[in-house]
């Protein structure tokens, strides 16, 4: 009986030990559904209650409930989406949400931030909580990290990460699940991109400078001897820098055109047809340029200099001139005479490389083949008022409305007299206009510019102020004051007609502020006069490279003075002579130039160049007429 008893119990105690084990299970999984209710409940009470939403979420961030946090996020996400594909963007709540969306994803920037900041600064391995918020986050963190580690392959390319920190930056994030993906293939490209980096970067190194063309041709280059990662990045580069450079260097190409350029237009319009092949603009372009383009050759003989001062625009008032001058139709008639010869203008600058500060290299002139090279230098055109009133000359330069720059004066009376054909600048700017090929390249010539009295006629500064009040006492002319506001008007006309110049081919040179004897003069005479020069003139014009000397007393390359000109930027020096000379020095490139005036073309013999009868007004006038206004003879 008792055993039987026993065993009912037995039977009882079992069958009641596996009721209470049902009974904790159910249990158990009541609380766990209780909690993710709780859980689910707080989130949409969170969502539904917006203010509390960044809040929330900060606070499972700190506390490590990244799941919390990401779900929080995604709901909200998910709400603007929904309502940016239902076209509920006119939500009120809408902004409110997407702003709460930007705030939860700055959260998680700037720890992520901060971590690659770390890592890559000092080497800082994440730790297990770092690791967890990277891995749990998922999505938000994923494409920063294959971002990031994206931007320092490119890093590495460019040369601004080295390799050993690159590779433990990738070793330490390779246990971050999500980006596997990413890390593994680059991983492997690391020694392949280190091998281009070489030619990345010189092809960067163009871009920085401005050469569009090369740096293209360089990735190209790149893109043909490399895949992956470096073809890829290169490509993306190549069509970058295309965008860039298109319409600024289409618009330069097009402006050395309008220009007379059409050697460098020529150039630079192949280049670009040849990277946009099809384009129609660069094509129709491009032959306007080879249209006005020849077969070019190496010049090696004897290079003529000519100079001329200003022109004797009134000739009622030049009648008594010194011969000094010439005639505004007597110019004209020399650059015809030279044109039918075979002459065509080039740059001085460009028989010397002035790359090197400390040395000069000496550089052979390219003209079109048959031509014959030709420098002109306008002599000190300063403007000073006893030369403008006693010989007709013009008072000083304008633009007129069309921009150009033109030669005026007043007449006796008060009329104002304004014309291109006044003045040599205006002169040349007309014939090259109508004989593109007298310039080679768009070449004019050099006009050279002192500071006294004025600058083209302008007063632009107290001390020239001064020397003007002098010079109109000592013709017995009125005085005339001129405000502080008056010079600075002054400085920014002559600025813009500067600026007018340089644009359309004339080379800017000083000729000393003072218009002094620079070879009589000793060494604190020349530092004087060169620093009034670049303080009051050059900074107007930007540097400048060439000094013609006044009467062509100049200062051997080697003196000490020289010296100090060169080392302020003065390299290429005229002095005078009437034979074609020139010889490169020590740091510098020394020319004569020949004078051209009434008075040297009747006294001295350049038969070589044109013949004089066919230019002076003395010889052409008396040629050709007689008495009885017919001809008298055949022009020579």
């Amino acid at each position: 009986m008792r055993r039987q008893e026993d065993n009912i119990f037995d039977n009882f105690e079992k069958k009641g030990k596996g009721q209470t084990g049902h009974i904790i299970a159910a249990a158990a999984c009541i609380l766990a559904v209780a909690f993710m209710i709780g859980v689910v409940f707080r989130i949409n009470i969170s969502i539904d209650d917006e203010e509390g939403v960044i809040p929330d979420f900060a606070s499972a961030m700190d506390e490590g409930r990244y799941s919390d946090a990401l779900s929080i996020y995604r709901e909200m996400h998910d709400l603007v989406v929904a309502s940016d594909d239902d076209g509920d963007s006119a939500d009120p709540r809408y902004e409110s949400r997407a702003e709460q969306v930007r705030q939860m994803e700055n959260i998680v920037d700037q720890r992520l931030l901060s971590i690659e900041e770390q890592m890559r600064s000092s080497r800082y391995v994440p730790s297990s909580s770092d690791l967890r918020f990277m891995n749990e986050m998922q999505e938000l963190t994923s494409s920063k990290l294959s971002s990031w580690l994206n931007d320092l392959c490119t890093e590495f390319l460019l040369g601004t990460i080295e390799k050993p920190d690159l590779i433990f930056i990738f070793e330490t994030l390779s246990g971050v699940g999500n980006i596997s993906a990413t890390t593994t293939p680059l991983l492997y490209e690391i020694e392949t991109i280190e091998q281009a980096r070489g030619e990345v970067q010189s092809a960067e190194n163009a871009f920085s400078q401005g050469d569009y063309i090369l740096a293209v041709q360089r990735y190209e280059a790149v893109c043909g001897n490399y895949t992956g990662f470096v073809y890829d990045y290169s490509s993306d580069r190549i069509e970058q820098i295309k965008q860039i450079m298109y319409e600024p260097m289409l618009e330069e190409g097009e402006h050395m055109l309008e220009r007379y350029r059409y050697y460098s237009a020529e150039e630079l319009l192949s280049n670009l047809a040849v990277i946009f092949p099809n384009d129609n603009r660069i094509n129709s372009d491009l032959l306007e340029a080879t249209s006005h383009t020849s077969e070019t050759t190496e010049y090696t003989g004897t290079v003529e200099v000519l100079s001329v001062r200003q022109l004797i625009a009134d000739v009622s008032r030049g009648a008594t001139t010194t011969g000094l001058y010439l005639t505004d139709e007597e110019f004209t008639r020399m650059l015809e005479e030279l044109y039918l010869n075979g002459y065509v203008l080039v740059d001085a600058s460009t028989m010397a490389d002035l790359s090197e500060d400390t040395y000069i290299t000496e550089v052979n002139l390219t003209v079109p083949t048959g031509k014959k090279p030709l420098i002109l230098v306008l002599d000190t055109f300063d403007y000073n008022v006893a030369n403008t009133y006693n010989f007709g000359l013009c008072t000083q330069l304008v633009l007129n409305e069309q921009g150009y720059v033109c030669g005026q004066y007043v007449e006796p009376d008060g009329t104002v007299v304004t014309g291109r054909e006044l003045e040599a600048i205006g002169i040349v700017d007309r014939f090259i206009e109508e004989h593109p090929d007298f310039s080679y390249d768009g070449a004019k010539g050099v006009i050279s510019v002192c500071g006294y009295e004025s600058v083209f006629g302008y007063v632009i500064s107290r001390d020239e102020a001064d020397d003007r009040s002098q010079a109109l006492a000592n013709i017995g002319r009125p005085n005339v004051d001129f405000s502080d506001a008056e010079i600075e008007s002054n400085r920014q006309t002559v600025a813009q007609i500067m600026t007018v110049l340089q644009d359309t081919g004339w080379t800017l040179a000083s000729s000393t502020y003072g218009n002094i004897n620079a070879f009589e003069s000793d060494m604190d005479t020349i530092v004087q006069d060169a620093e009034k020069w670049m303080d009051q003139i050059e900074t107007l014009i930007g540097e400048v490279h060439i000094i013609v000397y006044p009467g062509g007393n100049y200062i051997y390359g080697t003196d000490p003075r020289a010296v100090y000109l060169k080392q302020n930027g003065f390299r290429i020096f005229f002095g005078m002579g009437h034979n074609p000379y020139h010889i490169y020095g020590d740091n510098y490139l020394y020319y004569d130039r020949t004078m051209v005036s009434e008075y040297t073309l009747e006294t001295n013999d350049f038969s070589r160049l044109f013949d004089v009868r066919r230019i002076l007004d003395s010889y052409v006038n008396a040629v050709n007429t007689d008495e009885e206004g017919q001809p008298e003879q055949e022009p020579v």
